[in-house]
């Protein structure tokens, strides 16, 4: 989440007035996070808010970087009636490609706080600076297309982007034809797992790894409801996708190795301007996760899970230390061993999940 106060520390910050019931301006979330760790230099450079991942990304060269970008890169002041509203100035979109973002992931409940017009212009700003994007589109065809690219090796990834009511997006956000709008699932059910299946199974070509991201679930808490699961599976049960990339939820939340396919229940936030807002302390959402799948293209089975944990401080993201990278690792293997999956320490200090 790049926007808001984060949008405010990069050089060329946008509006800071917000609509919010207690927060009027963007500049207060900076002042919460100066107010629990210091000083926050401003301007800062794109690259600085990545800190720590920066060295990562270098180092283990993973072969496509996807997020999903919860927020509006827009001027838009049209903003929509939902209390909370994110936007990022479109002059800071280098910040994206600072940490060589290849895919912006826009089926979620943030993407259209500032309207249609909002979201026309996040699209075009995406394009401007060549970045691919899926989940969202200027037709329901467009948002529901994948985005796709090849890796090093010639193998193609295929990203498509689902967003779910039950994550808090608005029903009338749907694309339609030819209007704009997110690519909405309208329930977790098994007739739309196939749906989207189909539509993989469509666009996939051999040796291809087929990615579903999905925005779902709820903000805060542990639980993954069995209609989550059952939809995961139903996925993966097709053939079409080999990747389920949960996300809504502000903390990491379980993983499970389904048929040798990897699902994300709930990946958390990687970035956001929440440092220094009290009440959800016992998530310890200033602790997120880089995850780092590999995948064997010739059946798109998982063969090796890692996770780097790092920490956002100072509106950027840190290296942990020893004893919260030991949270890391025994929260999320408390979350795990429901799905018969374990997580250890690697030698270099990252998390690596086993499972049976």
């Amino acid at each position: 989440m790049t926007g808001r106060g984060i949008d405010q520390i990069l050089p060329h910050a946008g509006d800071d007035r917000l609509h919010e019931d207690y927060v009027k301006s963007a500049l207060d979330y900076v002042r919460l996070a100066e107010r629990a760790h210091g000083p926050v230099p401003k301007p800062v450079a794109f690259g600085y808010v990545w800190g720590a991942a920066l060295a990562e990304f270098d180092r283990r060269k993973p072969d496509a970087r996807i997020v999903n970008l919860e927020t509006a890169v827009t001027r838009s002041m049209q903003h929509e009636p939902k209390g909370i509203n994110y936007k990022m100035s479109p002059a800071n979109a280098p910040v994206l490609a600072a940490a060589g973002i290849d895919c912006c992931v826009l089926a979620n409940n943030h993407v259209l706080d500032w309207g249609r017009p909002g979201l026309v212009e996040t699209l075009s700003t995406l394009e401007h600076v060549g970045l691919r994007y899926t989940g969202a589109g200027r037709s329901q065809e467009a948002a529901s297309a994948p985005a796709v690219f090849a890796t090093a090796n010639g193998a193609r990834i295929l990203v498509f982007g689902f967003a779910s009511p039950c994550s808090g997006v608005p029903r009338d956000w749907a694309a339609e034809v030819g209007a704009p709008g997110v690519n909405l699932i309208p329930s977790l059910t098994v007739g739309h797992a196939d749906e989207i299946a189909e539509r993989a199974r469509a666009a996939r070509k051999p040796g291809d790894v087929v990615v579903a991201s999905i925005h779902w679930g709820r903000n805060w808490g542990y639980e993954i409801p069995e209609s989550q699961v059952r939809f995961a599976h139903r996925l993966i049960d097709s053939g079409a996708v080999d990747v389920v990339h949960g996300h809504s939820s502000h903390h990491f939340k379980a993983i499970e190795v389904y048929r040798n396919k990897p699902i994300f229940y709930g990946c958390g936030d990687f970035l956001d301007d929440y440092e220094g807002i009290s009440g959800y302390e016992e998530y310890r959402d200033d602790l997120v996760l880089m995850y780092l799948p590999t995948i064997r293209t010739a059946d798109a089975a998982l063969t090796g899970l890692e996770m780097v944990p790092l920490q956002v401080r100072n509106m950027r993201l840190n290296t942990p230390s020893a004893a919260d990278r030991s949270w890391v690792r025994d929260r999320l293997d408390r979350e795990c061993r429901g799905f018969g999956a374990r997580v250890r320490v690697s030698p270099d200090n990252a998390l690596r999940l086993e499972w049976c």
